[in-house]
């Protein structure tokens, strides 16, 4: 099976360096196949015949663990989850080319989003739906106000952030 594996917060300001040569190696060394990076921000297209997403992102953290040294949170999608996630972007096309997808390890309750949604600053628009946070900001996501962080506080989960563009290249390189 193809997966799509998403690294969160590598390579960022000088810490948690992980080379994407190095990556792949290491990968590759656990048994996936035909192991592609995208990018040093961590996205990685690999095969594998585990079919248990939760097992794969165990084994890649373990490995980044004892490689690296360093914990990682790890987030695995199938290709048709990251094209689902893609395509309920509740944007107008204009916005989701500018705007972020927070991916998130686990679908939050209804409690907590309600929790989440009570906080809100001026051109700033977001919207959860299932296992994604959509973000937009007229402003752009370096001079927002929200930040990664404050909605896995909420949210009570970890999550991840790619662009427009990003997700565009994952979703082709995961479909050749």
């Amino acid at each position: 099976m193809k997966y799509i594996v998403l690294l969160k917060g590598i390579n960022v300001g000088g810490h948690k360096k992980v080379p994407m040569a190095e990556f792949r190696t290491l990968l590759s060394s656990l048994g996936f196949s035909n192991v592609q990076t995208y990018i040093q921000s961590g996205n990685v297209i690999l095969q594998s015949e585990e079919e248990n997403k939760a097992i794969l992102e165990t084994a890649i953290q373990k490995a980044i663990f004892t490689h690296f040294g360093f914990e990682v949170s790890v987030l695995v999608h199938r290709p048709k989850d990251l094209q689902r996630i893609f395509n309920a972007s509740p944007f107008s096309e204009e916005e989701k080319k500018a705007s972020y997808f927070m991916m998130l390890h686990q679908v939050p309750s209804q409690e907590l989003i309600v929790i989440a949604s009570e906080k809100k600053y001026e051109d700033e628009t977001y919207k959860i739906i299932d296992d994604c946070l959509y973000y937009y900001s007229a402003k752009g996501f370096g001079k927002s106000k929200f930040n990664v962080n404050f909605f896995e506080r909420k949210l009570k989960t970890f999550a991840t952030a790619r662009n427009y563009n990003t997700m565009v290249k994952l979703l082709s390189l995961s479909t050749d």
